[in-house]
């Protein structure tokens, strides 16, 4: 008895007591919306892309400049030959002004500009949405690993169960002379490796969990979390013709790809419009006012000079103008043609770039659903190993109490019965993360 005690606490010596976290499957998700670094930046990068969806970034409007001009300057004149022989003068002006421009026509560049512009959106959502899906994926992926490791817990703690009646068993055969040292020693060995094997897989829901919360984007990865959702049992049908349609029409690489298509047309025609004239109205109102001081030296004749101080003289000016302007590039070396030319071939990758990744996504959607109805069968025969490996452990265990089979029989059923229950479990831990797979393939992950 001091044996099994002794196991018994090495058992639980690895596990301590704190507060525990429930969490459940809808809850993980939420907190990964919210919290995931990688979902976060997409939506910071879309905010700038809406933000940056407006007109006033198209040239749309005119633009309306103010200027002020102070100016200081001083003049010293010397002319015998001139009434004023001698002028030493100072001016303070100031000329403030406004000018607008309107560019009144670029051959379309302004609607141009502003369709690349909500693209450029287009393409910030549609990566969020992506981002959105793949860490969704990975949630439910890590979630459900999680859910298995925690079930695994609990098939290797009944199986440590067993070993433990094994051992009150033999040592009562051991008090009634029906059991030497080997038998007790080996009901001693499967309990100790039973002991290790939970102990180890205790390690693995730990290291599932703190996996989980990295996806989540939790910063605390080591709290004790007890997972709530159960794994759900898959039985839907899914049609392939239905679903290559779905793929084709929502899945969010392709539109993504398809905004990229748009973008590559837009830059097209963008060059294009740069043969086309452009047409501009510009306007300005000017206004100077100079103040001249200083002294000036008078010569009449032969009469003496006569220095006068300058008094202050005010002088105002105010101009404007309107016009219109035209301009056309006639030649520039050829460089419009070839840079349109590279835009085309651009155009055309990218519609490539559509169609190849569109028929790659097809080959694994096939992929995906054939392995998901191989999947299915294989969790319906699992099930039926499960029912047959729970009767050959009930029946060993009653022929192993009545002397018919030996511990090595019996311990080899224990082991059959163990690696059945985990079999069952990796079954439909696979199931549904490959159904998980075609709903993200889709579109559908995030309805």
């Amino acid at each position: 008895m001091r044996f099994f005690y002794l196991c018994f606490l090495i058992t639980l010596s690895g596990t301590s007591v704190r507060a525990q976290k429930m969490l459940s499957l809808s809850e993980a998700l939420q907190a990964g919306l919210e919290n995931n670094y990688q979902i976060r930046l997409a939506a910071a990068d879309l905010a700038v892309a809406l933000n940056d969806n407006n007109d006033v970034l198209t040239g749309k409007y005119p633009t309306i400049s103010l200027g002020l001009s102070p100016s200081i300057s001083y003049r010293n004149n010397s002319n015998p030959a001139s009434i004023v022989a001698k002028s030493s003068t100072f001016s303070y002006g100031i000329g403030p002004s406004a000018n607008l421009n309107w560019t009144l026509f670029n051959g379309g560049r302004i609607a141009m500009n502003k369709e690349r512009l909500a693209s450029l959106a287009d393409l910030s959502a549609g990566q969020l949405q992506l981002q959105v899906e793949n860490s969704l994926a990975d949630i439910i992926n890590a979630y459900y690993n999680g859910v298995v490791q925690q079930e695994q817990i609990k098939v290797r703690q009944r199986v440590l169960d067993l070993s433990r009646d094994r051992i009150r068993y033999q040592e009562v055969r051991q008090e009634f002379g029906q059991a030497g040292a080997f038998d007790q020693l080996q009901a001693q060995d499967a309990y100790l490796s039973d002991s290790t094997n939970l102990v180890v897989q205790q390690l693995n829901y730990d290291l599932a969990v703190r996996n989980l919360l990295q996806v989540m984007g939790e910063d605390d990865l080591e709290q004790e979390i007890v997972l709530t959702s159960p794994l759900d049992e898959v039985t839907a049908n899914y049609d392939r013709e239905a679903l290559e349609s779905q793929l084709l029409a929502t899945n969010s690489q392709l539109r993504t790809l398809r905004v990229n298509q748009t973008l590559a047309d837009i830059n097209t025609r963008l060059i294009e419009a740069e043969k086309k004239p452009t047409l501009a109205l510009n306007a300005g109102l000017a206004y100077d006012y100079t103040l001249s001081t200083g002294t000036q030296t008078f010569v009449f004749g032969d009469a003496p000079p006569d220095p006068r101080d300058l008094p202050g003289i005010g002088a105002t000016t105010l101009s404007s103008n309107l016009g219109l302007s035209v301009n056309y590039l006639l030649f520039d070396g050829g460089a419009r043609d070839v840079r349109a030319q590279t835009a085309r071939l651009r155009e055309i990758t990218a519609e490539l770039n559509v169609d190849a990744v569109a028929q790659q996504l097809r080959a694994v959607l096939g992929n995906t659903l054939a392995r998901y109805e191989n999947q299915r069968e294989i969790v319906n025969l699992t099930r039926r190993l499960i029912d047959n490996a729970e009767q050959n452990l009930a029946i060993a265990e009653e022929r192993f109490k009545g002397g018919v089979i030996n511990s090595f029989d019996y311990r080899a059923i224990q082991l059959s019965y163990i690696n059945a229950e985990f079999q069952l479990l990796n079954a439909q831990l696979n199931l549904k993360n490959t159904e998980t797979e075609m709903l993200r393939l889709t579109g559908q992950i995030v309805d």
